[in-house]
Formats: C-alpha cells, sequence, structure tokens
C-alpha cells in the first residue's frame, strides 16, 4: 500500500466504491490505499492528501533551464555547491547559502530522471574449487615494531571464494611479482590444492618503472607459473576494486580480527619476523576454523598439486667486484672476500638474496630496499671483509664504506672517540683491530658495551688487553691412545688356533 499522503482522486474512488455497497477492504483496495485510511474518511477525518502544487515560488526557476542544466548535461560530476558557488559569483547577493539543500535534491533528482546511467554490479555466483583470489593489504590503524622499532610491510593475502579459506604472508618492500608468486605457492601447498581461476588485481605495482622487455618477462613467467598449478588467470579491471570484492572486503574481517588479537596478546611488539609470521599464521588460522564446514566442502573440487614447485623467485646474475660486493637493484650487498672476482647466481625473492656459485649455495642475504627515488643503498657486513682490512687497516679512514663498517651506532660513538684520541695510524689500526675481535669472538655487543664504559671512565684503550680479554680461547685437540692387542688374544677369543 502507498504511504500516507493520498489524492483526491482515491478519496473519490474510495466513496463511490462504498457507496455501491462494497466492503472497506475491498473500497481501500480499489482506490489504492489502506483499510485504516479508509475508515478515518468515513469518520469525518480529512487524510493528508498528496500535493501537487507549490506552496511558494520555485526559487531556482530563472535559471535552472538557462544556466545549471547546460553546465550538468556537459559536466555530468558537477557537485550542488558547486553550481551554488558558480551561480553566486554571477548574480552577487541573490542566491544564498540556505539554497544548498534544495539545489542538492534539484540535482539528485534530475540525475535519477535524466542522468547518466549508473554501474551496475553483477553478484556472481561462488562454485567449489573454481576461484581464489590474491591481494596485498596494510594495517592501517595498527603499528607493528620488531624489537622496538616500527615494522614498515605489507600482507599478502590468498582467499578461496566459496569457502572463505585464507592465507597470510608477511612482505617486505613493496607488491611485486616474486611476493605474489612466493605467498601464492605458499598457500597452494598449505590448501593442498589449486583452484581452477586465479584472480588478481591488474599488477601494476609489480610492473612499475620496469622497462617493457622486463614487463613482457614477469608476464609470461606469471602465465608459466599458473600452467604450473594448471590454474587460468584472471584480472579485474584497473582501478575498479569491486570486480576483486571477493578478497577486498574479507581484508577488513581479516585485520579487524587482527586488531582483536593483538589487544588480547597485550603488545604489538615481536622479536623477530618469524615471530610475527607463525603468530599471523595462528590467527588465521582460528579465522579458517569458523569456515570449516564450507572448507571441507570444497577441497575435494580442488585440484591435485604438480609433484614440484614453480619457480618464485626472480634470478639474476652479479659479478663479485675487487670490492667484494655486489650490485643489485639498486643496493650495493657485500659478500665474502674469497668470491672475489666469481660471477654468482642470485634467487632474489621479497626478502633475501640466496647466492649460488655453481650449484652451490654460498651465501643468504637480508634483502633491503632503497627509499625515495633513483636512491641507492647499501648493505655491508664488515665480516665479509675484516681479514682483508687487518692486511692494510689504514684503508678504513678514507673508505666510501668507513660508515657501513661500523657495525651500529655504538662502534661510530667508539670510532668518534678513537679518532679524535690518538694519532691516524694508530687510531685505524684500533679500531680494525677491535672489528676483527668482534668478528673473531662473536662478541659485537659485549665489547661495544665494555668499550664504551671504559672510554666514559676515561681509561685508555689497549687491544693487547682487549685481545687477552675476548679473543676466542683455542679449541684443544684430544689425542686418543690405542693399545694393539696381542693377536694371540684373539686366538683365545675364538677357542683355540686354527690353522
Amino acid at each position: 500500500m502507498p504511504g500516507k499522503h493520498i489524492n483526491s482522486k482515491q478519496v473519490e474512488i474510495y466513496m463511490t466504491a462504498r457507496a455501491g455497497s462494497y466492503t472497506q477492504e475491498t473500497a481501500a483496495a480499489r482506490a489504492g490505499m489502506s483499510v485504516r485510511t479508509g475508515r478515518k474518511i468515513e469518520q469525518g477525518k480529512r487524510p493528508q492528501v498528496r500535493r501537487h502544487w507549490r506552496t511558494r515560488t520555485d526559487p531556482l526557476v530563472e535559471v535552472w533551464n538557462q544556466e545549471l542544466l547546460p553546465l550538468l548535461l556537459y559536466h555530468h560530476d558537477l557537485k550542488p555547491i558547486t553550481l551554488l558557488e558558480h551561480l553566486q559569483e554571477c548574480h552577487p547577493g541573490k542566491y544564498s547559502d540556505s539554497l544548498l539543500r534544495t539545489l542538492e535534491r534539484r540535482v539528485k533528482e534530475w540525475r535519477a530522471l535524466h542522468g547518466p546511467e549508473k554501474e551496475v554490479i553483477f553478484r556472481q555466483r561462488c562454485v567449489p574449487g573454481r576461484q581464489g583470489l590474491s591481494d596485498f593489504t596494510t594495517l592501517k590503524k595498527v603499528i607493528i615494531t620488531l624489537g622496538g622499532q616500527p615494522f614498515h610491510h605489507l600482507l599478502y593475502h590468498f582467499r578461496l571464494a566459496f569457502s572463505g579459506w585464507s592465507y597470510m604472508k608477511i612482505i617486505l618492500g613493496g607488491e611485486s611479482y616474486t611476493a605474489m608468486a612466493e605467498g601464492l605457492q605458499e598457500a597452494l601447498w598449505r590448501l593442498g590444492g589449486s583452484p581452477l581461476d586465479h584472480r588478481t588485481d591488474s599488477l601494476s605495482a609489480a610492473f612499475k618503472n620496469l622497462a617493457q622487455n622486463e614487463i613482457e618477462d614477469l608476464t609470461t613467467r606469471y602465465a608459466e607459473f599458473c600452467r604450473h598449478y594448471n590454474m587460468k588467470a584472471s584480472r579485474n579491471n584497473r582501478g575498479v576494486g569491486h570486480e576483486n570484492g571477493a578478497i577486498e572486503s574479507p581484508h577488513g574481517h581479516l585485520k579487524r580480527r587482527i586488531q582483536q588479537s593483538l589487544i588480547l596478546r597485550g603488545s604489538n611488539d615481536f622479536a623477530t619476523v618469524e615471530e610475527y609470521q607463525e603468530w599471523l599464521s595462528q590467527v588465521v588460522e582460528k579465522h579458517n576454523r569458523r569456515n570449516a564446514q564450507n572448507i571441507e566442502v570444497e577441497k575435494p573440487y580442488l585440484q591435485p598439486l604438480p609433484n614440484y614447485r614453480a619457480i618464485d623467485f626472480t634470478e639474476i646474475v652479479a659479478k663479485v667486484s675487487s670490492s667484494s660486493t655486489i650490485d643489485v637493484r639498486r643496493v650495493t650487498y657485500s659478500v665474502p672476500s674469497r668470491l672475489c672476482g666469481e660471477v654468482l647466481r642470485i634467487h632474489l625473492y621479497h626478502d633475501r638474496l640466496c647466492c649460488f656459485l655453481g650449484c652451490h649455495e654460498v651465501l643468504v642475504l637480508g634483502r633491503i630496499y632503497p627509499t625515495g627515488k633513483n636512491k641507492r643503498a647499501r648493505c655491508i657486513d664488515y665480516r665479509h671483509m675484516i681479514k682483508a682490512l687487518v692486511r692494510k687497516p689504514q684503508a678504513f679512514r678514507y673508505s666510501q664504506l668507513q660508515e657501513q663498517l661500523l657495525p651500529n651506532y655504538e662502534y661510530k660513538k667508539i670510532w668518534e672517540h678513537i679518532d679524535s684520541t690518538l694519532a691516524p695510524r694508530v687510531a685505524c689500526k684500533l679500531m680494525v683491530g677491535i672489528l676483527s675481535l668482534a668478528a673473531d669472538g662473536n662478541c659485537e655487543a659485549e665489547l661495544a658495551n665494555y668499550l664504551l664504559k671504559v672510554i666514559a671512565n676515561n681509561q685508555p684503550l689497549v687491544l693487547n688487553e682487549l685481545q687477552k680479554r675476548y679473543a676466542p680461547i683455542p679449541s684443544v685437540s684430544t689425542v686418543i691412545t690405542v693399545a694393539q692387542h696381542a693377536l694371540s688374544n684373539y686366538d683365545a677369543l675364538m677357542g683355540g688356533c686354527h690353522e
């Protein structure tokens, strides 16, 4: 039934029907009103009648057709406040701010009656085993710390559209093909099967700042990755997030669960990335248990996994320079000096570099990312170069890597004190000796604390005394003496001599 507002024609139809001996229910139905409204009419109570006339002059009558409508026809997205400001500029003092609500209603009505067609969202059927989705997200309202320091990261999220089974992985750096491939592969093997279709956004972030041949290479690799798991790759249109709605909305549910779990945990601080990942996996597993029934329904429809994993890293080749460094993605990394001149094959992941010499893995380095556009960064480990530096300690003073050779702020303070109180040659020899002692004795933090206390007490730093205190104790080899038994003893053991 319509609302309480009726027109005079409805009243006339109702009264005519009642005069013709129709019941209240029938007469009200013929007039398109409620029985209660018909009863009020018979009781002489005047119902509210829908008006078809204006009670005051239209304040926009002079400008709507001549000025505002042409603007709306040419620019459909113009806002009412913009139109009002335009009128106030063209007709000073004539149109006040109180007309904004009137203009908003008029524009809204015009758009509904004559405006452009709006986008329609077509709800999709979720079929078991058909679709899995990948996307990246961030914890915007939560600050995670590692050892008290803010930890900047992304979360890779994989989800099955039908059952809601989810997997999350911590990602260092930004969105990339490598990060997605590694996270997706771990999700599939943990799930135990693969869906028919894998859907992502446009992957524009993965291709950002890449040359055209690199973009084509990544596109080919992604296609090969999906082919390996027998999945059909699909993407939503760029900038149309609702096409990935089966994972965009669940982002919020999982992130709220993470926030609530952090409150119960009582701290947002973790010791390591591994500890954070383990905790995050437990939170997601609790989420999956709530969808356990649908997950059990979907698992039989998943495709079996292949016999081996696909390549989920980027392979690059780098030659070790005479400075014992390699350059990878605008970052200079140090490597052990014994590798100088060698060519390394590097498996580049989002969080690490696995370095191979031939078929031998010789080194794993933590990956870092330059901050800022066109910036470079360095990741130098003094342990890689200390043996060479001990042989020529004076090279330390003007080395391009001097700042990075000092492992932390404490060692920088120690060097400032040594450099300001000792002769240059003595200062370099002492600092290099301290670094060598920290590396050989595996006592970097302990040695730094001791040295800062010595400096605070205005005591001299003597390398020989430090070596006696922190040098590693050489292992003592144990000599085992084996006595040779007489052969006759074996004859007696065997019960006599056999000729």
